[in-house]
């Protein structure tokens, strides 16, 4: 047996956690290539024209990844408080697949905690799945959990570095799954290192510190996922020489984001890169060449 990881939205937040556990049973995967327009072709095809761009790519990573697995993992999340849910595409994305790819095998497991459906009985309902215990499923869970743990400390660790830096310091904020992207935030990513920028991602601020910093932008926030991007602005704002957000077309709670985060901003530089089509970067480019020109010359708007 071969699970299938799509490597794009989710795979993003869970990867670490998902291979950890399916590592410690034996069981194999198989992740899909990173994305490449031909991905995103594929995507448009299997999407309505009012899906955003993030889950274009998605359907265009099992398109190409459906045939090499025997399964793939599709995790239908809710909420992960009892006060707050995720995207509605995730909350979609197993009846998405399910009706988009009727012949695709699915595995999957649901995490809703305000029906008291946890991450570990999620994890415990995927094992039982496979075949395996409730004790090895456990089991696999908890050392999984752990390594999840250790990735996001090193990422802290990372950023930490960063900001002892002498190079310029930007703030690239964003869902994981847009800046990790090949074809998103790659690109962004590869200019800023090519100009010597020292680069800090929103998703290396400590998890224990997300709820509070986000209280001090809104302090009532339904998107959970939305908290960790404006939490990562209050906590590193101040600690480094500007901001570029990249968000995905046409995203709702991002949008909200995006409106907050520039009203908070005062005078901290802040450039917001929004990617409905990728067919040509050069005007991101032009943004980007002038927005780095702004902050060498001690520029604020």
């Amino acid at each position: 047996m071969k699970i299938g990881l799509p490597k794009a939205l989710l795979y993003y937040y869970y990867a670490p956690i998902w291979k950890a556990f399916f590592d410690e049973l034996k069981v194999d995967y198989i992740e899909s290539n990173d994305t490449t327009s031909k991905t995103l072709i594929l995507g448009k095809e299997k999407s309505i024209d009012e899906s955003c761009l993030a889950l274009k790519i998605y359907l265009g990573h099992i398109e190409e990844l459906k045939e090499n697995c025997d399964y793939i993992l599709v995790p239908r999340i809710y909420s992960l408080t009892k006060s707050e849910q995720v995207c509605t595409n995730f909350n979609a994305l197993y009846d998405i697949v399910r009706n988009t790819f009727p012949n695709v095998k699915i595995l999957n497991y649901n995490i809703d905690l305000k029906h008291h459906h946890t991450e570990k009985s999620g994890f415990i309902k995927m094992g039982k799945e496979l075949g395996f215990s409730i004790i090895e499923s456990l089991n696999a869970y908890n050392k999984a959990k752990i390594i999840e743990n250790n990735y996001y400390k090193s990422e802290e660790n990372k950023a930490k570095e960063e900001l002892r830096s002498n190079k310029t310091k930007i703030l690239l904020l964003g869902h994981p799954y847009i800046l990790k992207d090949n074809l998103i935030g790659k690109s962004i990513i590869n200019y800023l290192e090519k100009n010597n920028i020292s680069i800090i991602y929103s998703y290396q601020i400590p998890r224990d510190l997300i709820d509070f910093n986000c209280s001090k932008i809104s302090e009532k926030i339904h998107f959970t996922m939305n908290k960790e991007y404006l939490a990562a602005f209050n906590y590193f704002k101040d600690k480094v020489d500007g901001t570029i957000i990249l968000t995905a077309f046409p995203c709702g709670p991002d949008s909200l984001s995006n409106e907050m985060i520039i009203r908070k901003r005062k005078k901290h530089p802040t450039l917001l890169l929004t990617f409905e089509d990728l067919t040509n970067n050069t005007a991101v480019i032009t943004r980007l060449e002038s927005f780095l020109d702004m902050l060498k010359g001690g520029i604020h708007l």
